[in-house]
């Protein structure tokens, strides 16, 4: 991230900016930097402006207590200062529900784009689930009990037990550790875990909600929801992929929303 911004309370945003067209910024979902949606920036730049950035807490950004997600849509208001005074908005999975909530906030968004946000309303355990793993991650953060609570997202999306032991053994586990407070973050974003429909109903600008067609039926289904709730939505399906989108797939898809 070579630029730098300052949001409302004083946090220090880190962030880059490449291509040229409309200004869209990326945000990015649990766990992960501005650094992983670069690969998309790539795809997207011969037709827009990409902008990428550390959420708060993350990479080369700062953070300030105590958190809320006001904090973080007054973060995408200081980038959207920055690059220009407007702009679109792409979300992944929990930064999707982010990209909405700044949406519907009235800030100088003209398109926003999600993929796959992990709204639980069709998840016959969906509510219970959330609500578990909000307890018990915020037991694990408060007891300093990173490598558990990275396990517990872990679990949350499904990986499996053998999966899970390998991760700890692998290279990348102290990152995912020292990113483990920024877990309730992405959990706070979310909410409850179901979608909230009222507050779509409050998004003006154009949506479009994407999904993977190999992903879960539950969540192919919150992506059409995503959709039905917001005035002017639309929905759309990448044949084949997953959770883990294929850059070069979801690329040109954005690309010829955001250029409309």
């Amino acid at each position: 991230m070579d630029k730098k911004t300052t949001s409302r309370d004083g946090t220090s945003l880190a962030y880059s900016v490449s291509g040229r067209g409309p200004v869209v910024i990326l945000v990015s979902g649990a766990m992960s930097t501005g650094g992983t949606l670069a690969p998309l920036a790539e795809r997207l730049a011969d037709r827009v402006t990409a902008v990428v950035y550390d959420r708060r807490g993350r990479g080369g950004s700062g953070d300030t207590a105590p958190y809320a997600v006001d904090r973080e849509v007054e973060d995408l208001a200081a980038l959207l200062e920055a690059v220009g005074g407007d702009a679109a908005l792409f979300g992944v999975s929990s930064g999707g529900a982010l990209a909405l909530e700044a949406a519907a906030s009235g800030l100088p968004v003209t398109r926003t784009a999600v993929y796959e946000v992990p709204y639980a309303d069709h998840l016959a355990d969906g509510a219970a689930r959330e609500a578990a793993y909000k307890r018990d991650l915020g037991q694990a953060l408060a007891e300093g009990r990173r490598g558990d609570a990275v396990e517990l997202f872990l679990r949350l999306t499904g990986l499996g037990e053998e999966m899970i032991e390998r991760a700890r053994q692998s290279p990348m586990w102290p990152g995912l550790e020292a990113a483990a407070p920024s877990l309730a973050h992405d959990d706070a974003v979310l909410g409850d875990g179901l979608l909230p429909r009222a507050r779509l109903a409050a998004v003006s600008v154009p949506l479009l909600a994407v999904v993977g067609g190999a992903s879960p039926e539950w969540m192919r289904r919150a992506g059409r929801d995503i959709a039905d709730a917001v005035p002017g939505g639309a929905y759309r399906v990448l044949e084949g992929q997953t959770h883990m989108v294929e850059p070069e797939v979801l690329g040109p898809v954005l690309a010829d929303f955001f250029a409309a």
